[in-house]
This record gives structure tokens, sequence and C-alpha cells, in this order.
């Protein structure tokens, strides 16, 4: 399924910096991303729909079940199979039995959304979940941190095409751009990113996050699940994300433009 389709658009523009009365009118071709439900299984059991980009759909499913805790790492998922379904797609994978009783016993209603965070927790106790914090071994200059926010644009082939997609960066120390995933979701993205780099092993001590978009409390979350120690992100960060990332050893960095960026917690990873 291809993740852009082409559309007929009537393009509007003003004629002049303050004439709309004889503006240019034209037809033509765009570009917009696709956006499916993608139902989420395990071992046959509906678990949740979700609203993806058709792509990198295995890296998807093992983020996802890594960062919601519905498995404890990369074994516990034993098969993943993309299956085309009328009006969307179906994720089936089967999980080991142990990790299978914990879903079974935990079952979680989620509305189908574009990417959630908390996917589904029932209560505010599970909504405030903490994992571990993370080790303290990556250290990053800020020049490396503007490498990054230099390079991002040009890793984003659907987002140059659509306009409609956020992207997901892991970035070497120096601040390379190693691997992206995109989607129309800033969660999904992120869950593509993680699951793909957990298929390859990692060390996470290794690189670091970059977002394209803002930094939510679910976004931290899924960062410290992964055992990641710094997260970046084009936009603001909420207020509940500082705190998390306080709390959990998070490098938390925000507002990330070319010559200049905030650092919302732990500076002491950013080298001078």
């Amino acid at each position: 399924m291809s993740t852009f389709r082409e559309v007929r658009v009537t393009n509007w523009v003003m004629n002049g910096a303050a004439d709309v009365s004889r503006p240019k009118v034209a037809v033509r071709s765009d570009r917009i991303a696709t956006e499916v439900p993608i139902a989420l299984t395990y071992n046959r059991m509906a678990h949740v729909v979700m609203m993806a980009t058709p792509a990198d759909l295995e890296d998807f499913a093992l983020g996802f079940s890594l960062t919601e805790g519905l498995i404890g790492g990369v074994a516990d998922l034993l098969a993943t199979r993309v299956i085309p379904r009328e009006g969307g797609i179906e994720l089936a994978m089967t999980i080991t039995d142990d990790w299978f009783d914990r879903l079974s016993t935990q079952r979680r209603n989620m509305a189908g959304r574009t990417g959630c965070g908390l996917c589904g927790a029932e209560t505010i106790a599970q909504a405030l979940r903490y994992p571990a914090p993370v080790g303290f071994a990556a250290q990053v200059s800020h020049a490396a941190l503007q490498n990054a926010i230099d390079h991002l644009g040009r890793h984003q082939p659907l987002q140059g095409e659509t306009g409609a997609t956020h992207g997901a960066a892991w970035c070497s120390l120096t601040g390379e751009i190693l691997r992206v995933r995109e989607d129309v979701g800033r969660h999904n993205a992120l869950d593509k990113l993680i699951g793909s780099l957990f298929r390859e092993g990692f060390d996470p001590a290794s690189g670091f996050e970059f977002v394209s978009s803002r930094a939510s409390y679910e976004m931290v979350y899924k960062t410290a699940a992964a055992g990641i120690e710094l997260i970046m992100a084009v936009s603001a960060p909420t207020a509940l994300a500082v705190e998390f990332a306080l709390r959990s050893g998070i490098t938390l960095v925000g507002f990330a433009r070319s010559g200049r960026h905030n650092i919302y917690a732990h500076p002491e990873r950013i080298t001078h």
C-alpha cells in the first residue's frame, strides 16, 4: 500500500500582497499522506486499532509492544504477520504465553486515533506509570545537537512529498542522523524507530532521539521504556513531560531550531 496518493486540488493564491479581488486560481495535482486503520492483534485477540501510515509496520508492531509494556523484550514477540484487510491492515502478532496471559488480564479498550501514548490506560495510576530510570552513559555536545537539527529535513522524504507526517530520528553522539521513521502520528513514528533499533540490537547510550513534533509525556515515556537517555524535539515539551524527564533521568531538549535549543531536564549530559 502506498504511503501517499495523488489528488486534484484547487490552488488559490493572492495576486499581490493585499489584492484578493483578482487571485490566481489553478487546478493541480497534489500528494497527500495515506492514513489507514491498523488493527493490532495478539495471539488472535484484538487489542487496538491505530490510524497510521502503512509503512515499516513490523517495526511498529515491535516498538509499540515494547513501549506499551506488552512484551519484555524482542524474544517475546514470536511472529508478526502483515495482513491486508478490507479498508485497512491487520498486524497479527504472536507473543509468548506468559506475556499473553498478562495481556488477557489487563485488557485495554482503546479508541482508534492517530497514534497515542497512554494507549488504553484505565486509571490515573496506569496513565502515570514510571519505568526504571535510564542510565547515565551518553554525552552529547551542543554542536552535535545542532548538527542533527540542520539535517533532519533532508531525511524526511514523505514529509517533503506531503507536508503531513512526523519524523523520529536516531542520531549518533556526533549528531549524524543514522535512521528515520515517518508516520502521520508522532507516537507511531517513535514506536517505529524504537522497534527498528531493537530489532537490530543497539546500545541506548550510543545516540539520541530527535523528533519533529512536540515532546509530550507519552513521547518521553516511550523514550524511557527503551532506555534511551536523551530526546530532542523540534517543538515545545509539556509540563508533565518535563516532570517525567526529571524523574526518569532523561535529558529533554525542546524548541530545537537552527542556532538555538532549550534544555529542560538533565543538562549535565550536554557538553560544551
